[in-house]
């Protein structure tokens, strides 16, 4: 037997144990355990109804298993409590270059907007730093990106703000600030885009969102999001990056139709959906 056929035969005998090994490293092998916040819509939802809910369906279809969920609020000890003892393996939205978990490649990249009335005076406002914005109400989530650039143009001391950290079981930041701009109560409303974007579209048909693409200086508006999962689960991290690269189109098509903003890697404009 040449050293060839020798080496293919070794090779294809530590096939079955070489996929074990990346599978070894989850503590289920027959479920996609995935750690999710019960009542963040729209992304993810006890009643399966978030995008982030369609996502994990679609791995779970390619990887031929069932999806399982750990469900805890997304707040403090989130990661610790679920990823961090091992209660699941893979968080389906977290941004890229968190410390607490390894990031797999990003499966979108998405941008802050601006939500203004659909046939208002300012429906045609692009950036922050349109002077039509001066003395109006802008609602802002506290702590968020898109304050630095209101602080800079002079739009902060009449802001509204909204609470970040809140147990999204009893409060929604943003469906109330949704709602106080339907009612009058504010005239802009600076949002996440994939929270702002599938909302608007689900809920408030009147109200038009536009991607802060125009804004100078730091920080960004943009930020590209990955899955999470424990540090050291290369070979899972690997799998993950796989699914994602070869699903990308369905993954696009369903932010899509939630209707979450997707732009480029570089985050300069509107991503060219593949048909």
């Amino acid at each position: 037997m040449t050293a060839w056929v020798k080496g293919l035969a070794l090779a294809c005998a530590l096939l079955p144990g070489m996929a074990a090994a990346q599978m070894a490293e989850l503590v289920s092998q027959s479920a996609l355990r995935v750690c999710a916040d019960p009542a963040n819509d729209p992304m993810s939802t006890e009643a399966g109804t978030g995008f982030e809910n369609e996502i994990a369906e679609l791995l779970a279809d390619r990887l031929e298993k069932p999806v399982e969920y750990t469900w805890f609020p997304m707040a403090t000890g989130f990661v610790r409590r679920t990823l961090g003892e091992k209660r699941c393996d893979v968080i389906i939205g977290f941004a890229q270059g968190h410390e607490m978990v390894q990031n797999t490649n990003h499966y979108m990249t998405s941008i802050y907007t601006m939500i203004v009335p659909r046939d208002g005076a300012l429906s045609d406002v692009v950036t922050l730093s349109d002077p039509r914005l001066k003395d109006k109400v802008v609602g802002i989530i506290a702590g968020s990106p898109p304050g630095t650039h209101m602080a800079r143009n002079g739009l902060m001391s009449k802001a509204r703000a909204y609470p970040l950290f809140v147990d999204r079981r009893v409060q929604s930041p943003a469906t109330d600030m949704l709602g106080d701009l339907e009612a009058g109560e504010i005239d802009a409303a600076v949002l996440w885009g994939p929270i702002g974007g599938p909302l608007v579209k689900r809920d408030h048909p009147d109200l038009k969102v536009v991607p802060l693409l125009n804004e100078a200086g730091a920080p960004k508006m943009y930020y590209r999001i990955t899955m999470g999962v424990r540090l050291g689960e290369d070979q899972w991290k690997r799998q993950l990056n796989s699914l994602i690269r070869r699903n990308q189109a369905e993954i696009d098509a369903i932010l899509h139709e939630a209707g979450v903003p997707l732009l480029n890697d570089m985050g300069t404009e509107a991503k060219v959906l593949s048909q």
